[in-house]
């Protein structure tokens, strides 16, 4: 779907990601489902980021980057043609419980953590 796509209902409170909530039959005619998504044994709640656009790290452009509050992993992956393409798990070390991302003017991307930092994303020495 496009970027400015607008007014499209992702199925909150009849879904959880692509399975329904209620026990009854649900119908998931005219929702968006999720591209990609985790079960309850790898997190608790997804902590949605932004596409890396930057240029300090130009072999992530395109990324998508998020987490989870409950375990502090860093993923990001690549959406083209229609298709989750990239995922891949950070080794980020133990970044705390993510509590937001942010986007400077340039692209650059910011992770908040409930310990009290602000991490930048950067090309590894």
């Amino acid at each position: 779907m496009a970027a400015t796509a607008a007014g499209l209902n992702y199925g909150w409170n009849v879904m959880e990601g692509a399975h329904c909530l209620a026990t009854d039959p649900c119908d998931a005619n005219g929702l968006v489902l999720p591209v990609l998504e985790y079960g309850h044994s790898q997190g608790c709640s997804i902590t949605g980021g932004y596409v890396y656009r930057g240029a300090a790290v130009p072999e992530i452009q395109g990324h998508y980057f998020y987490s989870d509050y409950c375990r502090g992993f860093l993923r990001s992956y690549r959406y083209a043609g229609g298709s989750v393409t990239d995922e891949r798990q950070w080794d980020v070390g133990d970044i705390g419980n993510v509590l937001s991302f942010g986007e400077d003017g340039d692209g650059e991307l910011y992770i908040l953590s409930g310990n009290g930092n602000v991490y930048q994303l950067a090309a590894a020495n």
